[in-house]
């Protein structure tokens, strides 16, 4: 049964990591301990600390948001080759990605389940740490539209030119072709309506590669 919720959130991050108070998971995602207070009070997990501290404790984020498969990847997959599953479920959560001007909605939260071919998923990476998000905004047309649907490999975030990653800057969450300077990061769109974004110096302590772009879904209308 899926458990979502700051409470239940924090209970499977201290099963399964060293964090035991909220003071610390406050320094873990380099918050004020107000930010946290917040979110318990509200009840409420932002997707992005799903995301961050998936990555930083090798987390499964879709067991760390509602409770749901293993806690790690490993035994994801353990117990995928064990059953000889067909087929695996990839959440799908409710924020979404910008690919031009808009905003990261920060009410994330696992809105449904598509199912892929196993042998398909692993073929690209580990299952567990993928993710479906949607895509707002033109920047990145025409390979992706606004409306597409894209999957994502959180563990993938060391950048190689050219390709096409999740990159959150600040508050927002763009999908963009990252290309990787001396000193400098490149964000680039498909769309030449749009100009390249150059961050460079204290520019780079505010962004946070989210993982790779696998693969593209979209709805004709």
């Amino acid at each position: 049964m899926s458990k979502t919720g700051f409470e239940h959130f924090f209970k499977r991050l201290q099963q399964e990591t060293e964090i035991t108070n909220q003071s610390q998971l406050a320094r873990e995602l380099d918050l004020g301990r107000a930010a946290v207070s917040l979110a318990k009070r509200k009840g409420t997990v932002p997707p992005r600390w799903i995301l961050d501290l998936s990555a930083r404790f090798g987390l499964n984020p879709l067991w760390l948001e509602t409770g749901a498969g293993f806690p790690r990847a490993e035994a994801a997959t353990a117990d995928m080759e064990t059953t000889g599953a067909e087929f695996m479920r990839v959440p799908k959560v409710r924020a979404r990605l910008s690919a031009g001007g808009g905003s990261f909605e920060t009410r994330g939260r696992v809105e449904g389940y598509y199912s892929f071919r196993s042998d398909w998923l692993n073929m690209r990476g580990n299952p567990a740490n993928m993710v479906l998000m949607e895509v707002v905004g033109n920047s990145m047309e025409p390979e992706i539209k606004e409306g597409d649907m894209v999957l994502i490999d959180q563990s993938r975030i060391e950048v190689l030119s050219g390709g096409i990653y999740a990159v959150g800057v600040e508050d927002t969450v763009m999908v963009k072709r990252v290309e990787r300077l001396p000193g400098t990061l490149v964000l680039r769109s498909d769309n030449t309506d749009y100009s390249p974004i150059h961050l460079s110096g204290d520019e780079l302590c505010n962004v946070r590669v989210i993982g790779k772009v696998l693969w593209v879904s979209r709805e004709y209308r």
